[in-house]
């Protein structure tokens, strides 16, 4: 006999995923990002990425996805994510943990490039912080959220907001809309080397 609360995670998964795919302006958004996306690496600017727990994970898939490969055999592209112990401990502990992501920006982030920035609730401290760093400096963000999108909601050049309750369906919606975001990439990028869905 099946776990009923298994069942119901498989339908709250398949309930977030069909509000994405119902929402008319998804796939566009997807092709109009890749293009940002693609423009700011053809021009040689780079990626950055951050998030907290779960989402910096997120965050590192993305970068792994586009210095290594998606499914093209292709040259790697500029992404970095923000999560070196040694930066998050040492700015942590001198100037507080919601600047461990801005000072990151500061320090690596020029005009043209893009921040990507993940967040469950939309709210925490130091993602908000490095996109108002970004928008400072010239950086175009990109911003995926959950909930109501708090805080952030508006602030990004870039948003998608996934209306689900929890955080593990907001970060698996995340995570598909991130490999569609560098498949589209690699299609627009290296059009010989695309493999289809």
């Amino acid at each position: 006999m099946s776990d009923p609360g298994v069942a119901s995670s498989f339908q709250s998964a398949r309930d977030a995923l069909d509000a994405l795919i119902a929402d008319p302006s998804s796939a566009d958004r997807v092709e109009r990002v890749a293009r940002v996306l693609s423009a700011c690496f053809g021009s040689g600017g780079k990626v950055l990425a951050c998030g907290n727990g779960g989402s910096a994970c997120d965050a590192m898939h993305l970068c792994e996805e586009l210095t290594g490969r998606f499914r093209a055999d292709r040259p790697p592209l500029p992404a970095v994510a923000c999560v070196d112990p040694g930066h998050i401990t040492c700015t942590a502990n001198d100037f507080g943990f919601d600047q461990v992501f801005s000072r990151w920006v500061r320090a690596l982030g020029r005009p043209g490039d893009v921040l990507v920035v993940l967040s469950t609730s939309g709210n925490s401290p130091n993602v908000v912080r490095a996109v108002e760093c970004a928008n400072a400096r010239g950086l175009t963000s990109l911003g995926l959220l959950g909930r109501d999108g708090g805080t952030l909601k508006g602030k990004c050049d870039h948003e998608w907001i996934v209306p689900a309750r929890t955080s593990e369906r907001i970060q698996e919606i995340h995570m598909l809309i991130l490999h569609c975001l560098v498949e589209a990439v690699e299609r627009i990028m290296f059009p010989e080397g695309a493999v289809s869905s």
